[in-house]
């Protein structure tokens, strides 16, 4: 006797708070119970599941229900592992217990992002299995490590490999945002990730001293130019045009960095800041504006990229794609509202668009030496007539100053001791 419809959704919760309970947290993620539990639910349901190790401790585990068909482009099921860090003095239940209180709603880190989604593709399939359905094509449903970390050890190299080639992907769905209201939010494509450090490297000196040409002076022309850019891009958003997150492009300062001492002025600053491209700017555009701007800044005001993801078409919502017609069909058939958005985040689909198109990440900050300098030089002086006992006092003198700088009192964890009653080192 099938399971009734309460007893498949006291199974879909018991799941959900399993899966919930492992605390799958960034940093340092040990996968080991992860890949237990979802082995034992691809046991649950009859589907053969693999276990790719393409890095070390970041298996990507796949459970596949074949379709009749299996020579047709499959269709994929993605969803991520990993969850973000917590706090837990904020929470008001423990992020890992997947508490559960008298309404219903359940606690814990991953309910949303994106544990959830994972827990959905399985009791769906469950329930699809226990109706009989059959489908030419076959299902593939991914479970990736390190999406929270910029999916480098997960799905950005998977798709590089021949064992996801196999797979035979046509079509993928992944996160998107849970929605409030009575529809659903699709999203075609998403925001490109770049991550730019500005070094802005100057004079030094002591911090009474009112240099030109400072680091700090060039950091306040940079600061400027991107928060002018992130302004007008922010305006767009409170505009009566319904303009979304996605539709924008995000700047914003993340990182400061510079200095050794409080009464030093720096040699370098380094900043960087976090930008999401909406689809429709040109990035050779923006990579020439963020050039200009350092130029603008001064010398010696270079930048890098800490990430530089590349620019990636949007999925096709038109009839040239027959998944995008299916999708919309079943949706309007069972009565869902789509609102058709860019996504304003970065998920794994960013590698899945464009899976074998290689690129490189030049580093465009210019090598350069710095090397700062304390000189004190003697001075020639015609004393005319010179007494020895001066000659001799000077001489003296300029021994004992040039034997006092060889002391490497140097800030910070200075051992004044060592260099006392005359424990001066060799000259």
């Amino acid at each position: 006797m099938s399971p009734s419809r309460a007893e498949l959704d006291e199974t879909a919760v018991e799941n959900f708070r399993e899966y919930l309970r492992i605390p799958s947290v960034q940093p340092n993620i040990n996968y080991d119970e992860c890949v237990a539990f979802l082995k034992r639910q691809a046991q649950s349901l009859d589907l053969p599941v693999k276990v790719y190790h393409i890095h070390p401790d970041k298996p990507i585990v796949v459970l596949t229900w074949v379709g009749t068909e299996p020579a047709k482009p499959a269709i994929l099921l993605n969803s991520h592992m990993d969850v973000v860090p917590v706090f837990e003095d904020k929470w008001t239940y423990p992020p890992f217990s997947a508490h559960m209180d008298e309404q219903g709603n359940i606690y814990a880190r991953g309910s949303q992002d994106m544990k959830c989604v994972g827990i959905q593709y399985l009791e769906a399939i469950r329930r699809l299995k226990l109706n009989g359905q059959h489908y030419q094509r076959t299902i593939h449903i991914s479970f990736v490590p390190d999406e929270e970390i910029g999916s480098v050890f997960g799905m950005k190299d998977f798709v590089h490999t021949a064992d996801f080639k196999a797979l035979n992907i046509g079509f993928s769905l992944d996160e998107g945002l849970a929605s409030p209201e009575d529809y659903f939010g699709m999203f075609y494509g998403e925001r490109t990730t770049w991550q730019v450090t500005v070094n802005c490297a100057g004079t030094t000196g002591h911090g009474s001293i009112m240099l030109n040409n400072t680091a700090g002076e060039k950091l306040r022309v940079v600061i400027n130019r991107f928060m002018e850019f992130r302004e007008a891009e922010k305006a767009k958003l409170e505009t009566p045009l319904d303009i979304k997150l996605g539709e924008v492009t995000s700047v914003n300062l993340t990182k400061i960095s510079g200095g050794v001492q409080n009464n030093v002025i720096p040699a370098e600053i380094k900043a960087t800041f976090d930008i999401r491209i909406t689809p429709s700017v040109d990035h050779e555009e923006l990579e020439a504006t963020i050039k200009r701007w350092c130029e603008e800044a001064g010398p010696d005001v270079t930048y890098s990229f800490d990430a530089k993801d590349p620019k990636i078409e949007n999925t096709k919502l038109d009839d040239s794609n027959p998944f995008w017609i299916a999708f919309k069909k079943s949706c309007d058939e069972i009565g869902v509202e789509l609102k058709i958005a860019i996504f304003p985040g970065g998920t794994d689909s960013r590698c899945i668009r464009q899976p074998w198109v290689e690129y490189a990440e030049a580093d465009r900050e210019r090598e350069k030496e710095t090397d700062t300098r304390e000189r004190d030089r003697e001075k020639e002086r015609r004393a005319g007539t010179m007494s020895p006992s001066r000659v001799e006092l000077d001489e003296t003198a300029v021994e004992n100053f040039r034997e006092y700088l060889r002391i490497p009192s140097v800030q910070p964890n200075i051992n004044y001791g060592e260099y006392s009653l005359g424990k001066f080192p060799e000259k």
